[in-house]
């Protein structure tokens, strides 16, 4: 088994007498995109930045390909790339200049490549000022993966962005993916951690409440999987039944829905309910509970059950 790309062992943090990161423990495995998921100060910022050696954790001990980021800074920043939510780049700096300034620090060519596959090759004049929110995180982006780091961390990396840029952000990490690079994602989207991560994190009050891949996750809990089916004759509207595992059924429009813990029966039961109609089925889609059910489960229940 290959050595964890990072590890996190009871990181502690608080703020006066909040406890922002309280015995958080984690490995991020070398070619995942690992999520960091929770709500508004549950303490995933904090711990971001213990691993990126912005703050100093008051106990743990965190490793980044087993650097520690609180003693070995100058290492650190050689092999990670960080796309923060606020740059903290001065107003006046161009895009060119930013580009610039940020590449020679570490010692590479101006991706000016990256910029063209961001969108922002008319925008090298630019003041940062002048950008608008989502091409000021494409920048950021941007900075962030110039020197090709082996590991990336992204805090809310879609915010503000159009469908477009999403789509094409979401494609450069999964080619950073594909060429090895360990990304951990802190994001609010539920929809795009349900897509893009490998595994995910949540983060509750400082602690970590559940881990696992995302397919794990919305396989527990007390969600129910929905089976939505519409048929030509609409028989099912017209002839409802009982039928096997079936914990509640309704009417939807022109679908009949069922929601249940054990999809296979159902299914099997409403094609031969369609075909003793004499009716043809039109559409069925079998829809697991989501991230984003699955997750606000967990936060309003303070946890796993």
């Amino acid at each position: 088994m290959k050595e964890p790309a990072l590890s996190v062992h009871e990181l502690r943090k608080s703020y006066g007498g909040v406890m922002a990161a309280d015995d958080v423990t984690f490995e991020v495995r070398r070619g995942e995109i690992f999520g960091l998921l929770g709500p508004n100060g549950a303490g995933k910022t904090t711990t971001l930045e213990c691993l990126e050696g912005l703050r100093e954790p008051d106990a743990g001990d965190l490793r980044v390909l087993d650097i520690d980021p609180t003693r070995e800074p100058r290492r650190l920043h050689r092999v990670i790339g960080v796309q923060l939510q606020s740059s903290g780049m001065p107003p006046s700096m161009t895009v060119a200049e930013a580009l610039r300034f940020f590449c020679a620090y570490h010692d590479v060519k101006p991706r000016y490549d990256l910029l063209e596959r961001l969108g922002l090759s008319e925008k090298l004049g630019d003041q940062h000022h002048q950008l608008s929110t989502g091409q000021q995180r494409r920048l950021a982006l941007a900075l962030a993966v110039a020197h090709e780091p082996p590991i990336v961390f992204l805090d809310e990396p879609t915010a503000g962005l159009d469908v477009a840029s999403r789509v094409e952000l979401h494609s450069l990490i999964q080619e950073l993916k594909e060429k090895g690079t360990t990304i951990v994602l802190s994001t609010h989207d539920m929809a795009e951690a349900e897509k893009m991560t490998d595994r995910v994190a949540i983060l509750l009050r400082g602690r970590i409440t559940a881990t696992g891949t995302p397919r794990e996750l919305t396989a527990t809990g007390s969600g129910l999987t929905k089976v939505s089916v519409r048929t030509e004759n609409s028989s099912l509207h017209q002839n409802p039944r009982p039928l096997p595992a079936v914990e509640t059924q309704l009417v939807r429009d022109e679908y009949t829905v069922y929601y249940t813990r054990d999809p296979g029966p159902v299914v099997t039961a409403v094609l031969d309910a369609i075909n003793n109609h004499g009716d043809r089925l039109f559409d069925l889609r079998v829809e697991r509970p989501t991230l984003e059910e699955r997750f606000l489960e967990i936060t309003n229940h303070g946890g796993i059950e």
